[in-house]
């Protein structure tokens, strides 16, 4: 019984990990680059949850994994939004989701890397600078109105 579990548990952390792949080929699939950038973020929260779900099970290549679908999943979010050629100030919707999504998910971050163990928390620095930049930009194009 437990070599069944133990396949099975392997088999759905191999779907769950196709499935974050999948979701960023869906998002980099959408024409809308408004909608692109929302489902980028949604992927991102994704492999957040993911990245936590293997950092408890001490699969530390999955979560390794899933930190670089997280800055993919919000470097094509911010790219997408940059594309649009969108002033924020005029058009804030999606620049303001994108804005308060960037800013949950490092709030997340942060805890989830006071939460590791100390040896291994620099694992999350480069995501969290990336993702801070993003939230930056976006930030200051809602309050400038441009977006870099």
């Amino acid at each position: 019984m437990t070599a069944m579990r133990w396949a099975a548990m392997v088999a759905l952390s191999t779907v769950c990990a196709a499935t974050l792949q999948a979701d960023l080929k869906r998002a980099r699939a959408e024409a809308n680059l408004e909608k692109r950038s929302q489902l980028a973020l949604e992927n991102a929260m994704q492999a957040y949850q993911g990245a936590r779900a293997a950092y408890e099970k001490g699969e530390t290549a999955k979560v390794t994994e899933a930190v670089a679908e997280i800055e993919e999943s919000v470097q094509l979010a911010g790219d997408s939004l940059r594309e649009t050629g969108k002033d924020p100030r005029r058009n804030p919707k999606y620049f303001k989701k994108a804005e308060i999504g960037t800013r949950d998910l490092l709030r997340k971050l942060d805890n989830f890397q006071q939460e590791m163990d100390f040896t291994e928390r620099p694992a999350l620095d480069k995501v969290k600078a990336a993702v801070q930049q993003v939230h930056d930009d976006l930030l200051l194009g809602l309050m400038e109105g441009k977006h870099k």
